[in-house]
This record gives C-alpha cells, structure tokens and sequence, in this order.
C-alpha cells in the first residue's frame, strides 16, 4: 500500500513539471493566472532597493531602471572581439619587420586629399611626424605607416566624425590589410555605452588610444596615449609648476576633486559617491549637476546645493610669483575654491574616470604636481609599456572610494616629495606638447624592432628622459654624461682635442701649429683629431707639427655642421672643441678639463656670450658685450661630452642641421641649445687669460667652400664679438646679424627658449690672490 502511495505521489509530481515545462503559456491565459498586471522586465538586482546599499549610498546617486541598460562584461568582450579580429596581434604576427631593416625606422604620412576635413588636434599630430627625423616622403622607404584621415573622433556623435573609412583606406595601396599602420585616436564609442569601436576595421594596424581598457588592449602591440585638448601645444609647451629640483611649500589640502558628475549612464557612479569623503577642511570635493542638455530630467535632491556651492566657490591668492610653485603657494578660505587653485594648493587629486576610462583632469594634475589619484578601473595607464606610474601617480580603485583618504595620508612626506618632482619629469619629458606625446610613441615603437638595442626602464623614468637617450650610441649607463654622479661611473680622464680648420694655404698657419703644441702638451690630451674643412687637400703629413699624441687628419664636407658629427675617430668621453685659430695655454687646457670632470654634462669653456628678450623688438636679442651673465659658450674653445655629437646629428631633424649650414655661426648656438634643452642647465665659463685678442687674419677664401663657411680668424674665443652698431656694413655685423636670426629661429623651432642664463665662472684655487706662487696649481694662468 505504501508502494502505491509512492508511485501515485511520483506521477502526479511528474505530470505537473512536464505540464509547466510545455504548456506554461497556455496556463498564461486563464483568467487566475493573469489576474496579476505584469510586471515591466529589468534586470535583477535592482539598485534602487534600499535593502541592498542602504548603508553605502543614496538611491539617487545609483543607476536608474529608465537608464540605457549597460552591457555586461562579457557583451563587452565579445564586442570588442568582433572589432578587433586581430586581437591577438603582436609585433613577431602583425608587423612586417623586413620593411624596417632595409631602411631603418621611416614613418611616411598619406598625402592629403583634396576637401579632406582634418581637426586641428590631428594637423598637430601629422605636422609632428613630418618634422621629427624618421619622417621619409618616399613610401618605398617606410617602415610606419600613418593615415592622412583622421580618425581622432570615432563618436557619431560628433560633428568630426569621418564616415566611410573603411571605403577610403581599402583603396589604397599602401593599407595592406593594416600592416605597420599606426592609427591615432582620442574619442571612442558613444552614448549610451562609449564603447570602444572605431566604426572601421582597424585590421593589423597599431592602435594609439586614448581611454584604452586593458582587456582591449595588446601589450606589446597597441601604445596607450593620454587625452590632451586641441589647446595642446604643438611643441614646447608650459613647464611643470614646480621648478627643477625644488622643495614644494606645504599645501593647504590634501586631496581634492572638482567637476562635473554624471546623473546618469555609464562614469556616473564613481562621481556620485565623491561627496562622501569631503570633510570641508583638507578634503574638497565640490562637483556640478549641469552636465548636458537634460540633466534636469534626472537631478537628484543634491543637485541644487552642489551646483550652488560649485559655482559660488573661488580662492584668493595669498603669495608672490617668486615662489618656487609660481604664483600660488596657499590659500585662504572665503568660503571660495577656483579649480586651477585647488591644484597648485593641494598635494593629490582625485582622476576619475569620466564617460570615457581617460581625462583632461590627467595631464592638468601633472603639470601641477598635483600627485594624480587615479579612480579608473581598467584603464592602460599613457605609455605604461615604458613609464612607470608606480613613482608618480596612485592607482586606486573605484570600489574602494572611501579608503582613498586614510591610505594618502599613510604616504610619507619623502615619497610623497618623490611623487611630485617625478610628476614634473614625466611632463616635461612626455606629455608638455603634441610633439613630445607622438615621438615617445614612434620611439616605443621603435624600441620593439630591436629588443637588444631598446631603452631600459630605467632610462625612461630618469632624467632626461627616454627621448633623449640614443639606444644605439650605447645602453651602457656610464657611456652617457647623465648617470655619473647617481651611479658611481665616472668618465675617462683623457680627453680628445677636435681642431676645425679652414686655412687654405699649403702651409699651415702659425696659430694652429702653436694650438697643436699647447694642446698636446696637457698630460690630459689622449689624441688630436684635425677636421680638414676645406676644397684643397690638407698638407702632407711631413708639415704637420711633431706631438706626444697621436694626431689624424679627417676630410670634411666643408660644412658647419660637420664640427659635430660622431666621427668614429673620437673614443674619449670628453671633446675639446676648437678653432684653428684659437689661443689657449697648457694651463687653461687642464683647468677647463679639471673643471669639466665635475660637470660632464655641461659645455664647459672659455669665450662666452649671452641672451636676452627685446621687448621692443618683440624677439631674442643676441649680445657679446662683458656683463656678469652669460647663457652661451662658444664651441671655439669648449668641453663637452662625445654623446653631444649623437644627439647633435642623429636626433635633431636634417632641417636645422640646414639652417646650421646655411648661416654663419649658428652651430656652436645650436649645440647650446641642444645642450640646454637636454640638461635644463647653464654652460660653465672657466678662467682665461686677459691678453686674449681678437684676430683678423687676412686668408684668401677657401676654394668653392660652403655656404656659411664663417672667414678664418673671426673664430677667436679671446674676446666678444662687437656689436652690430658699432660695425655696421663689416663682416662683424653681417656675422652678428646672422647669430641673432639663427637664435630666434632655434627658440621657434623648439617652441621656447631654452638657453639658461648663469652668473657663474669658475676660477682655480689662490687665483689672483696675494700669495706666493708656489702654492698655485696653475701659475701661469695670472701671467700678463
């Protein structure tokens, strides 16, 4: 009897699952079934339950069920897999490398067509790679590809959004299906979801994006770029806040945020939130509401006060502009906060992430040392394959929004004075201008063709940066002037001494054969190199003076800029650069050479001369009178490190080397400026005898020489140029004249002026004092 019990009990059982599994629709339509109003259908859990985050936030700062659904990572993914069918791709898979080796690192730009609409941000971004020293105009020759449409704005939305890419690039021959294509972006996806598509296939091309989610991006293929506004400089650009080297004053605050925040939609819930760790006293956030057309539809019962205390908050200034922060250095509370303020008075902000993962906020945050709090989970930090934003930034997350106060203030006042100098080189060395963002991209690219020859880490994250550290003159630190004094290396203590000599007479000229001997008498002096610049062959070997060292003749081009060109021949650290027609003494040959081994990476000399801003003229002035400053070595008689060579020949663009050859005089400002610009440092004048005088020797010219061959003895380091008003119509002023075009152009071309004025002149211990001369080092330097 129980049996049966059982098996009735299983059929019933069995016959209601099987009446529900194939007939539930049926049993929809009865009336006891469809009593009940159906419900609209949303995805569970809902947010807006109290009883799920009533302890965390308010339900209005949650997602909405009227909102655009959001996908779902895995609707995410699968998106993004569909865009980027190439999505394992890798330098070794998707990158033709035999197009690099048979010409180097080439990038070529797609000629413009006609009625092509271009941004202005992208224009930059073009004109950047056709003025650095990879860009080829042959296509046959390029190992890069970049397209001329520009593809910086993906959202539909916007008004320079570009339709039918995918029609315009397909009937080139060059696309190639993508291959060693590079293509920039700024904005992806749009409203609702800012997903990451670009509306075209993108197939094997390399992706420099801004926002880039780190699930669609592939490590050692893709380059993450920062969000930079079309205000962006070109080249150049504003330095950093806090001056090199400098100790920042205590800020007022301690991390702030203001900004606008989303009601709605995808970013809008790490912005929401913020208003929980404002206390009004070291923790500022202040944020606003009036986001896009309608946010009145969707504002919350914190609206109002937000957008009233966002808009009535100022800061008044309390400190002079010679602080080392600039203008601004404290702040005094009327109740006011102005958001450029907050960023000079506070020591973190808070970056989050925004409709897209990137921000503005970003680079704003580094310029202003202003130590970025980063609340954007997932995004592929700018150029992370090489920087490391360990040292310069803290990487929160936006689930944990309200631990962020407690762990800054667990950072120790030395890190966090770490924090902001390196958040001053990362500016300055990558992200000040359009120029520096794109060629630390080209260069990361480049650093992949050959792993063995690529920057270290180290290189990219210590001064002066990567971009100014040739992998292929060495990646041995010590090899380098910049790494000496941090790293225990030291640089030889030889050095080479580099004659230019123009004389066209089959004779040498007595200036040079005493120059030869003065020189190689310095127990210093490991070899004397002689560049031959001139039409005529150099005398034969029998004429040349009797030395100590060895000495090599190297014919020229008869150009200016050949002074600087790395000739195989120099294999001392140090170059003694000079003119056949210089004066100098044993003596003043070793002091400047002591002198330089404590600073290997400045020019260190003897003839100076300086800069200075015309306010009437409304351009650079150029002036060689005697003052006490000085921003200008002359490279007639002047230490510096072999590396300026490199830099001097394979960095700069062929162009300026033009402009060198093509003015007289401008190399030795060139080579300052580089110099300058790579160090942020002045040259050092040492001590030189007061007889010096300048010569004029009269030479026939030299054959068929260059243009811009300067006349042989007006190269004499002994004493400054005149100035032009009292040689007009001479050789002198003409000579002046071109120095000051040559440094106006130099100051356009680098987008600021980066010569450095100092008022410092070494001189040797005793010197000119009233003691015995025995207990000089260097006697003869006081000798009339």
């Amino acid at each position: 009897m129980q049996t049966r019990k059982k098996y009735i009990f299983l059929a019933f059982l069995a016959s209601w699952l099987l009446l529900f599994l194939f007939g539930g629709d049926q049993l929809r339509r009865f009336p006891f079934f469809s009593a009940r109003k159906a419900e609209a259908p949303r995805s569970w859990p809902r947010w807006t339950d109290r009883s799920l985050l009533k302890s965390f936030a308010d339900p209005e700062e949650l997602q909405r069920d009227g909102d655009p659904p959001l996908l779902s990572p895995r609707e995410r993914r699968a998106g993004w897999l569909s865009i980027y069918r190439s999505s394992r791709c890798r330098m070794e898979t998707c990158f033709d490398l035999s197009r690099c080796e048979r010409n180097g690192f080439k990038v070529f730009t797609y000629p413009q067509e006609r009625g092509q609409p271009v941004s202005e941000t992208y224009s930059k971004i073009l004109s950047s790679i056709e003025r650095s020293r990879y860009h080829t105009p042959r296509p046959e020759e390029a190992c890069l590809f970049i397209l001329s449409i520009d593809t910086l704005d993906r959202d539909r939305l916007s008004g320079h959004y570009v339709h039918d890419v995918d029609e315009k690039i397909r009937g080139s021959p060059l696309w190639n299906g993508g291959r060693n294509h590079l293509i920039f972006n700024l904005y992806s996806g749009t409203w609702p979801s800012y997903a990451g598509e670009l509306g075209f296939d993108t197939g094997h091309a390399i992706l420099a994006r801004a926002s880039f989610d780190s699930r669609s991006f592939r490590p050692g293929f893709d380059v993450s770029i920062p969000l930079f506004p079309r205000e962006h400089p070109q080249r150049g650009g504003d330095g950093g806040w806090l001056r090199r080297d400098s100790v920042p004053p205590k800020k007022k605050f301690l991390l702030v945020f203001k900004g606008k925040r989303y009601l709605t939609g995808i970013g809008s819930g790490t912005r929401n939130a913020l208003h929980h760790i404002h206390n009004g006293k070291d923790i500022i956030s202040l944020t606003t509401c009036k986001h896009g057309k309608d946010w009145e539809k969707h504002k919350d019962t914190r609206c109002d006060k937000d957008n009233v205390d966002y808009e009535r908050h100022t800061c008044q200034l309390l400190t002079s502009p010679s602080n080392s922060l600039g203008p601004i250095t404290s702040c005094r509370i009327q109740g006011r906060f102005d958001y450029q303020e907050l960023l000079h008075n506070s020591t973190f902000c808070i970056v989050p992430r925004g409709r897209r993962l990137g921000s503005f906020r970003f680079l704003e945050a580094l310029q202003a040392a202003c130590i970025p709090v980063l609340l954007s989970d997932g995004w592929e930090l700018p150029f992370a394959e090489a920087i490391d934003w360990g040292k310069a930034a803290v990487v929160g997350s936006e689930r944990l929004l309200l631990q962020i106060p407690s762990a800054v203030r667990c950072i120790h006042p030395e890190r966090v004075l770490a924090f902001q100098q390196q958040t001053q080189f990362l500016w300055e060395a990558y992200f000040s201008s359009v120029d520096k963002i794109v060629h630390t991209t080209l260069e990361i690219i480049k650093d992949r063709l050959s792993p063995h020859r690529s920057r270290s880490r180290f290189l990219w994250n210590a001064l002066p940066g990567g971009l100014l550290v040739l992998p292929d003159f060495s990646t041995h630190l010590g090899d380098f002037p910049f790494y000496y004094l941090h790293h225990g290396y030291s640089p030889s203590k030889k050095f080479t001494a580099f004659i230019r000599a123009v004389s066209q007479a089959e004779s040498l000229s007595q200036p040079i054969l005493r120059l030869i001997q003065a020189v190689s008498g310095s127990q210093y002096c490991a070899q004397i190199v002689v560049l031959w610049s001139c039409e005529k062959p150099p005398p034969p070997s029998g004429k040349w003076p009797q030395s100590s060292v060895p000495l090599t003749i190297i014919q020229g081009r008869r150009k200016l800029s050949d002074r600087f060109f790395p000739f195989g021949a120099i294999q001392t650290d140090a170059v003694l650069s000079l003119d056949e027609d210089t004066s100098l003494s044993t003596s003043e040959v070793d002091f400047a050479f002591s002198v330089w081994l404590s600073f290997p990476e400045r020019i260190v000399g003897f003839p100076t001369q300086s800069h200075f801003w015309d306010a009437e003229q409304g351009r650079w002035g150029y002036t060689s009178k005697w003052t006490n400053e000085l921003s200008i070595v002359l490279t007639a008689a002047a230490f510096y490190h072999r590396y300026y060579h490199s830099l001097f020949t394979e960095y700069l663009p062929a162009g300026l080397r033009e402009l060198v050859d093509g003015l007289a005089a401008c190399e030795d400002i060139l080579m300052n400026v580089l110099v300058a610009a790579v160090t942020k440092l002045p040259p050092i004048k040492v001590t030189q005898r007061k007889q010096h005088k300048e010569g004029v020797a009269q030479r026939a010219e030299c054959g068929d020489g260059a243009a811009g061959t300067p006349p042989a003895g007006q190269r004499s380091p002994s004493a400054p140029r005149p100035a032009p008003a009292g040689a007009e119509g001479t050789d002198g002023s003409q000579r002046f004249s071109q120095r000051q075009d040559c440094l106006n152009q130099l100051a356009d071309w680098f987008g600021y002026m980066p010569l450095v004025p100092s008022q410092l002149r070494l001189d040797p211990v005793l010197f000119k004092d009233q003691v015995s001369v025995l207990r000089k080092k260097y006697p003869s330097l006081e000798k009339p």
